[in-house]
């Protein structure tokens, strides 16, 4: 392989890890995709780093010049995916429980995300009933309890404000409820609007959060 392909080149490490994509899948689908994305992001920054151990110590400038470039997008690369599993993280800490009992969102996690919810909220809930839960009466003592109709899961806030953009024309037109907004939405557009407005889209892989 010529060093000019280097393994594609260093371009080839901008791979998208939000699982969209320009058709509408299920959510089994996508998730086959999404992980399709990782795997060839991960095997590509190998086969780069690669590069990089095989060339070190080379006297052409060339080539030199190149190494720095490969370096520094493989660190760019770094840095999307630890923001990227970080905000994973955070989101799967303060939601454990929600995700655990939500079929739909439990299964848009990856084994290692599930595992880890699952152990998050072990100690979690092992740590409340050491520090005062025990002290309750046992029908106070759920934390997934819903007497009253109301639900003491904590859930994400369906109404936050979110930035959207279009990956494609959408034909029906954007209604938030509640409101008298309601816009049309062409590929390329960007938009600050309520995430219950546009989940769906989002899902649909028809736009993408920025």
């Amino acid at each position: 392989m010529g060093h000019g392909e280097e393994r594609t080149g260093a371009a080839s490490l901008a791979i998208r890890l939000d699982g969209t994509s320009n058709e509408k899948d299920t959510t089994a689908g996508k998730s086959a995709k999404s992980q399709l994305k990782v795997d060839l992001a991960n095997a590509t920054s190998r086969a780069q780093i690669e590069v990089v151990e095989e060339q070190v110590g080379n006297p052409d400038p060339k080539t030199n010049f190149r190494l720095i470039i490969i370096q520094t997008e493989l660190e760019r690369f770094k840095f999307l995916v630890r923001s990227f599993l970080r905000a994973r993280i955070a989101k799967i800490d303060k939601y454990a429980l929600y995700l655990l009992t939500n079929t739909t969102q439990s299964e848009r996690l990856s084994p290692s995300e599930l595992q880890y919810a699952n152990s998050h909220q072990a100690l979690l809930e092992a740590h409340y009933r050491s520090s005062f839960l025990s002290q309750f009466p046992a029908s106070l003592q759920r934390l997934d309890d819903t007497a009253g109709g109301i639900s003491m899961i904590e859930q994400p806030d369906a109404d936050k404000a979110v930035f959207l953009r279009a990956l494609r024309d959408v034909e029906e037109p954007i209604i938030v409820e509640g409101t008298d907004i309601d816009f049309e939405l062409k590929r390329g557009d960007v938009y600050v609007v309520r995430w219950s407005a546009i989940r769906n889209l989002v899902i649909n892989g028809d736009a993408e959060l920025v």
